[in-house]
């Protein structure tokens, strides 16, 4: 079996949440014969097809970006060559730039689309792109949703409901590196013994203003893990207000990232918009053990972290509330402990990169056969 991917972006020039479940899928695939390419764009000067963990990426020149699609003139016979051999096409929703290329080639092998997340910011765009969209929605053979949570609120994935499965998105624990204790020992002594952490890119959904304000009038250690468009924002507001509990860290290796996860108190994640359709930093918190402190979006978010199982959940763009939760946390250490264990639970339960890719193979099965 030959699958291709297509998707706007991918492992290792980009870390977001999408890349990393491809980059996931692929590798768990080898262990089972199945033989994937990945389609991407870049404008990087990188090499245009290189051999990863037992897959092949490919990578198209970047041409033009537009409200934050890719578009790549490249890409459109790279994909013609590929899907040739394909057994069968797994797209990445979304990007408008993919349903044309689609369209273009009329492809007629089984296809599936894991829909990550509704379109939310670009309002006015998505009224021009809706009939694409729905085009598009309705020509793939199988949608596949990553939280009952999500099919459940998106008004766009419920209208194609009959054709959704929910398949969770997974981590492989056994491929994130091991911290040396020369590293642990630097951080504990660095950042003290009992602290609040937040990983990610620092964008506008991720409530890091929230989290600003929520931190007002405390003293509990708050670590930020991370750099992105909205970096500069969030520590001059923390300058502003004298924040000295705030410690902001950049963007750092694995190797710090999982120090920081194993020796700190909780993890905290106050995305407030439903751009945050997962949360795999989260669900990373939760393969390490870790309380988790979450906002109700109506997403993945609250399918990892169980409210008062694995952690607190809160309204969205409430600091008082998130505050709140940080001081129950933070007093009750034996609870905290309590739920970090059913985090770790829960995530080998329902959250393993194995379980994820077992779910996808059953369905390209499933669609090749029928």
């Amino acid at each position: 079996m030959r699958i291709l991917h297509f998707y706007k972006t991918s492992f290792p020039d980009s870390m977001g949440g999408v890349e990393q479940v491809i980059s996931q899928l692929a590798v768990q695939s080898v262990n089972i014969g199945i033989s994937t390419d990945i389609l991407s764009l870049t404008s990087k000067q990188v090499p245009r097809v290189i051999a990863m963990n037992g897959y092949t990426l490919h990578r198209a020149r970047l041409n033009l970006q537009l409200a934050s699609t890719g578009i790549s003139l490249s890409a459109i016979w790279r994909f013609k060559s590929l899907v040739k051999t394909a057994n069968l096409v797994h797209y990445h929703f979304p990007w408008p730039f993919m349903d044309v290329v689609h369209f273009l080639f009329r492809v007629k092998k089984p296809t599936v689309v894991t829909y990550h997340s509704d379109i939310i910011r670009q309002k006015f765009l998505l009224k021009l792109y809706a009939p694409l969209m729905h085009l598009f929605l309705r020509s793939v053979d199988h949608i596949v949703a990553t939280s009952p949570n999500y099919l459940a609120t998106s008004d766009v994935l419920y209208r194609y409901r009959k054709k959704v499965t929910v398949i969770p998105i997974g981590l492989d624990k056994s491929s994130y590196p091991v911290p040396t204790h020369d590293l642990l020992t630097h951080w504990q002594q660095k950042l003290g013994s009992k602290f609040f952490l937040f990983v990610g890119v620092m964008r506008y959904y991720k409530g890091l203003h929230i989290l600003m304000e929520a931190a007002q009038g405390t003293d509990y250690p708050i670590v930020i893990l991370g750099a992105g468009p909205v970096e500069q924002e969030i520590k001059d507001h923390a300058k502003k207000n004298g924040l000295t509990n705030i410690h902001f860290l950049g963007a750092l290796p694995d190797n710090d990232k999982v120090a920081l996860l194993m020796l700190s108190y909780a993890v905290l994640f106050p995305s407030h918009l439903r751009s945050e359709a997962f949360g795999i930093s989260l669900l990373e918190g939760a393969m390490y053990g870790k309380p988790l402190i979450s906002s109700e979006i109506g997403t993945g978010t609250t399918f990892i972290n169980i409210a008062n199982e694995t952690g607190l959940v809160v309204p969205p763009s409430d600091p008082d509330a998130l505050r709140s939760a940080m001081r129950h946390l933070w007093e009750k250490p034996e609870l905290a402990a309590e739920m970090g264990r059913r985090a770790e639970e829960r995530y080998w339960t329902y959250f393993t990169a194995k379980k994820m890719s077992d779910s996808y193979v059953e369905l390209y099965k499933s669609l090749l056969t029928s």
